[in-house]
């Protein structure tokens, strides 16, 4: 009986929520999750045909917190930690013999191994050790910069700046020659981007999830084939970087699997610059848009670290995670019943206006900014200190160097439900 207790969400709107397509129109998914949050919360979306396993979509800040921090409750790893098809979810378990994870990582693990695994690289990725990559990170910066101005006056900020600097500065760290950097880009994009004509590469308009499903699959498999040979590369003769840390990493006395080896190397090459690329652009637009606003931050660069913590809460790259309830529990004024699949919805969360006031507007002097971006607890992003620095150093060599900057036309969103961000991003500038 408690099944029928459940508030189910009206069809439509449920294969909105999970349609790549909806968050190519950034206004229409707000405008959507604005209705659920006051409609429905917390909502059982259950298809009519069984083309995805049934699951709560939760769309409110507190709610998504509280799981956020609950880890105990609220699972990464019984079922797929991202959203997918019933027909992806069974192609994973048959590549993978038996895991709904394509890639096993730290976003799929629960405790205890997930922080015996986060603890291998995490002093990489904090302030005191960054620190001395700030000089680095500055000359990729000019470099990226220097690009921009390659063609004159106008640009396509995505392809000049936002995609390749955070590649650049997570690979050094990572220790993937430069020149193997678009090899990188083209398998993220095929990974995150696979539902996105312009970024899977494929050719192709429309593709069924079978092919998309394969599209993703056929990139794990390259990430890996380059990943086991940089892994030999860096036990024979270990290295500085974050490679080497892998290769040559124990956890309880044991070296690491080579299925969880793998998964650890391509977290980091993947999510480790395309998050940061979404947030950098969004910045970007949002200063294009609103001459004021650059001319302040120009003036006045203390304002910086708030454009750069609302440009992540404002375009939100991470999507969604999903997690399993291990446990019954209460949750938004439903009954989440042990072994139920949730959906934790960021962007929802993030413009959610009890806790962000009028959150679609962009405000650089928002205080406080609680946002879910980079997650809470546990699972709260590893590389948020590098993300947060990578584009503080950026914008002060593009207000150095850009006097002003205006929209050229108009940007494109990604079409993705779980890794999103704009694709295109024509401005025209000014030098200083």
């Amino acid at each position: 009986m408690a099944s029928q207790a459940r508030t189910a969400l009206d069809p439509e709107k449920g294969r909105a929520v999970i349609d790549p397509k909806s968050y190519a129109d950034w206004n229409g998914v707000l405008d959507l999750f604005d209705d659920l949050r006051e409609s429905a919360p917390l909502a059982w979306i259950e298809p009519e045909d069984p083309v995805h396993p049934p699951f709560w979509l939760v769309t409110r800040y507190d709610d998504v917190m509280r799981m956020s921090k609950d880890n105990a409750t609220f699972l990464n790893n019984p079922q797929s930690v991202v959203f997918s098809l019933t027909e992806g979810i069974e192609f994973a378990k048959n590549f993978t013999g038996g895991s709904p994870h394509m890639v096993a990582s730290l976003v799929t693990f629960d405790a205890p191994i997930h922080m015996k695994y986060r603890k291998l690289t995490q002093e990489w990725f904090m302030p005191k050790n960054l620190r001395g990559l700030e000089d680095e990170i500055r000359a990729i910066a000019t470099a990226a910069v220097d690009r921009l101005f390659e063609d004159g006056t106008e640009a396509d900020f995505v392809t000049k700046v936002s995609a390749p600097y955070p590649l650049h500065v997570v690979m050094q760290i990572l220790g993937v020659p430069e020149e193997d950097e678009p090899r990188m880009l083209m398998l993220t994009q095929q990974m995150f981007g696979g539902q996105d004509e312009d970024l899977n590469q494929s050719g192709m308009a429309e593709m069924t999830p079978e092919q998309i499903t394969q599209l993703v699959a056929g990139a794990v498999k390259d990430f890996e084939a380059y990943f086991a040979k940089l892994t030999a590369e860096r036990r024979a003769n270990p290295t500085n970087d974050v490679a080497s840390t892998i290769a040559n990493a124990t956890v309880d006395g044991e070296p690491l699997n080579d299925r969880d080896m793998m998964g650890y190397y391509i977290i980091l090459a993947a999510a480790g610059h395309d998050t940061t690329s979404a947030s950098t652009a969004g910045a970007m637009q949002a200063l294009a848009q609103d001459p004021e606003q650059w001319a302040k931050v120009k003036a006045d660069r203390s304002l910086l670290p708030g454009i750069v913590e609302e440009a992540i809460r404002w375009t939100t790259p991470v999507q969604h995670f999903m997690r399993t309830a291990a446990e019954d529990a209460q949750l938004g004024g439903q009954h989440v019943k042990k072994g139920d699949w949730l959906m934790m919805n960021y962007v929802a969360a993030n413009h959610d206006p009890a806790q962000f006031e009028d959150p679609r507007k962009f405000d650089a002097a928002r205080s406080p900014n609680r946002h879910l971006a980079f997650g809470a607890g546990a699972h709260q992003c590893l590389g948020l200190h590098l993300a947060r620095l990578e584009m503080r150093i950026l914008f002060e060599t593009l207000l150095d160097r850009i006097d002003t900057i205006e929209l050229a036309g108009e940007p494109q969103r990604s079409t993705s439900t779980f890794v999103g961000g704009l694709k295109t991003l024509p401005v025209r500038f000014t030098a200083a």
